[in-house]
């Protein structure tokens, strides 16, 4: 079977605009969530999120292809450029027919849709944007970064909640596996900070409401945790086959070793008891890679801070790894991040490939008084100076959709 590696990272988040930018505030555990900017949000229960600031898309994209983007698309053109620049590749020396493009995104245009339908109202058809269903759809992340590499491989968008990012990574995983494709880039891309988003969680009451104290209302794993904070960004992944990597000389940061996809069958948006679904995800990754689990040391959690979903997580890793969960560390991102949903299985992926090709694991914040039962090790508030072998990213969505990656040091 091919092996493939990562050799590129791109990232968009509210921690920071650049890999580096986001990687050094996450080791030193500073949280980008902060009051939301993007619209009077007075009237709502949460008026917080992990909103990107200073994001300038004229600095990647020519103003004239800007307007054709929603801010998610805008956000997976600037990771995927930034992913390319990292990986040194140069697409005028590819073969383009093997090289392709697979972005999850969780909910697509909102922003879009809100904005043209104001328009609507008050202007009436005629002044509908021609560039408004290709600003929406939620492919067209994956479909502009296509057109701007000229990559001719596939060009897919998953579309599956807030495992759509790791679907992405898995599924552009198999591509190379199967000798189809020689490069991939892969990710997610996520921006719907606005009144519906935000009002469609709160009618849900999904959200963390502590408004007085926004940096510290995603807080995982901790006893006082009262919901997610929405967020937003994108991470971008270039994957390569192993050989196609080494022959240009590439820097390979890890290796992707194995993907496990599966569904609870269970409830609307409710976790599977004890994790059930998340077991077997986290099951298949580890027999597709043929791996041990008492081999893997790190696992970046789901950890969205809502009561039931990481008690449902502890458990699910307790079922799965045994004796060894008290060994391993584990830590959630979001509680720096947020939860930026469609796009948190590629920032969180691309997190955990940094944590093994640097040797550091990233902390979860806010994690002052532990819940009873999340009783592993999460890393509380510092980062870690670790050289863990194999890495595990779980992603987990609403409609109870569940992917795991597993990634490695590089071997052999």
């Amino acid at each position: 079977m091919r092996r493939v590696v990562v050799t590129g990272i791109g990232l968009v988040t509210p921690c920071g605009i650049g890999t580096k930018e986001t990687w050094e505030s996450i080791l030193a555990g500073r949280s980008g969530i902060g009051p939301i900017t993007r619209f009077d949000a007075s009237r709502f229960a949460t008026r917080f999120a992990g909103e990107v600031k200073g994001f300038d898309s004229l600095r990647w994209i020519e103003k004239r292809k800007a307007k054709e983007m929603d801010l998610f698309i805008q956000f997976a053109v600037a990771a995927a450029q930034m992913a390319v620049d990292d990986s040194g590749l140069d697409f005028g020396k590819e073969d383009l027919e093997r090289c392709g493009t697979i972005v999850g995104v969780g909910l697509g245009g909102l922003a879009s849709i809100e904005a043209t339908h104001s328009v609507y109202l008050e202007k009436g058809p005629r002044r509908i944007s021609p560039y408004f269903i290709p600003m929406l759809i939620a492919n067209l992340g994956a479909g502009q970064i296509s057109m701007r590499f000229g990559l001719k491989g596939p060009n897919v968008c998953t579309v599956s909640a807030c495992a759509s990012g790791a679907h992405a990574v898995g599924d552009s995983l198999g591509w190379i596996r199967r000798g189809t494709a020689d490069v991939m880039i892969t990710g997610g891309a996520e921006a719907t900070i606005t009144p519906l988003g935000v009002g469609g969680f709160n009618a849900m009451r999904a959200l963390s409401t502590r408004n007085e104290e926004p940096t510290r209302a995603s807080r995982p794993f901790d006893r006082g945790r009262d919901g997610f904070v929405i967020a937003e960004g994108a991470g971008i992944l270039v994957l390569e086959e192993l050989e196609h990597a080494r022959r240009r000389g590439a820097n390979i940061l890890c290796e992707v070793i194995g993907y496990g996809a599966t569904a609870d069958a269970h409830h609307l948006t409710q976790p599977a008891p004890e994790g059930e679904g998340a077991q077997r995800a986290m099951r298949m990754a580890l027999a597709d890679a043929g791996m041990d689990r008492e081999r893997v040391g790190y696992i970046n959690a789901h950890g969205t801070s809502t009561p039931q979903g990481d008690v449902v997580e502890t458990q699910a890793i307790k079922k799965v790894f045994g004796d060894h969960a008290r060994r391993l560390a584990v830590s959630s991102t979001k509680s720096m991040t947020g939860h930026t949903l469609g796009a948190a299985g590629g920032i969180e992926t691309a997190i955990s490939a940094l944590a093994l090709h640097e040797g550091k694991l990233p902390p979860t914040i806010n994690l002052d008084d532990p819940d009873p039962a999340c009783d592993l090790d999460f890393v509380p508030n510092v980062a870690r100076d670790a050289n863990v072998e194999v890495a595990m990213s779980n992603s987990f969505g609403f409609g109870g959709t569940n992917a795991t990656i597993l990634l490695s040091r590089l071997r052999g």
